[in-house]
């Protein structure tokens, strides 16, 4: 089953087409990645889903709901939330107010204190952090911050876009980790990654972008397997496959 899709989604920047034709479906309750090269169009993709780029031409569909005309917070509201690339915490406020700002739609204040409780458990040192201002933070734990802010709501769909730049490969691990976390909730993700072969690795479905276009998508499994990809995404990573099950969620032993 479908929770999110797009149909034949064309997005234009002053004449150029950031996005051609792009249909994706993403099923409920499950990772899926979305890879390709610089400037391939993902992040404007997630952008587009959220409601913070206009499309030119195709319908964006969640639950069956067409939601083109929404603004960002009615898709917020219904469950769509970004993490954007860069992180985008205030940086003056602390770890805990960082958080209370995603959760601003949030009008029952003990679920907000549940919700809080459930996150700081998932992210201890978080939770640790929580009276520091965000500047005073390693970019390992400003990630964890952001990814916090974005599940404080609980949503149904959370799009994580290059959770992993500039971490060391110890803390891209525990990212990694944290993402089937995530899934185990009951919360579908779908995750742009530089490291590709860590993107394929961790989740179940993917698609390809080149220049704005989906050239290839299916089981990640299949899609690790491919020459195409192998040659193009996978050759020059300096990371093997992980076996995610032996990813230790919590142990930030690497600094960003």
């Amino acid at each position: 089953m479908s929770l999110l899709e797009t149909s034949k989604l064309c997005v234009d920047y002053g004449g150029v087409h950031a996005l051609r034709d792009v249909t994706v479906s993403i099923p409920d309750k499950q990772v899926v990645a979305i890879i390709g090269a610089n400037g391939a169009g993902k992040s404007t993709l997630l952008k587009t889903i959220a409601g913070l780029v206009r499309q030119s031409a195709g319908p964006v569909r969640f639950g069956g709901e067409d939601i083109s005309d929404l603004r960002p917070h009615e898709r917020l509201d219904r469950g769509i939330v970004l993490c954007p690339e860069g992180r985008r915490l205030f940086p003056e406020l602390t770890v805990y107010e960082n958080i209370r700002m995603g959760a601003y739609l949030m009008r029952d204040s003990r679920r907000f204190r549940d919700r809080l409780d459930f996150l700081y458990a998932i992210f201890p040192r978080v939770a640790e952090r929580a009276r520091q201002v965000a500047s005073s933070l390693s970019g390992g734990e400003q990630q964890m911050v952001a990814i916090a802010r974005a599940l404080i709501s609980q949503p149904r769909i959370l799009m994580l876009d290059e959770p992993t730049l500039g971490l060391a490969p110890k803390l891209i691990l525990e990212v990694a980790g944290l993402v089937q976390k995530i899934r185990a909730e009951g919360i579908t993700v779908v995750l742009v990654e530089q490291n590709a072969k860590l993107a394929l690795r961790i989740a179940d479905y993917a698609f390809v972008l080149e220049t704005g276009a989906v050239t290839l998508q299916g089981p990640s499994a299949e899609l690790l397997a491919n020459d195409r990809v192998q040659h193009a995404y996978l050759g020059g990573e300096g990371m093997g496959l992980l076996d995610v099950a032996d990813v230790r969620v919590g142990r930030d032993e690497g600094q960003a």
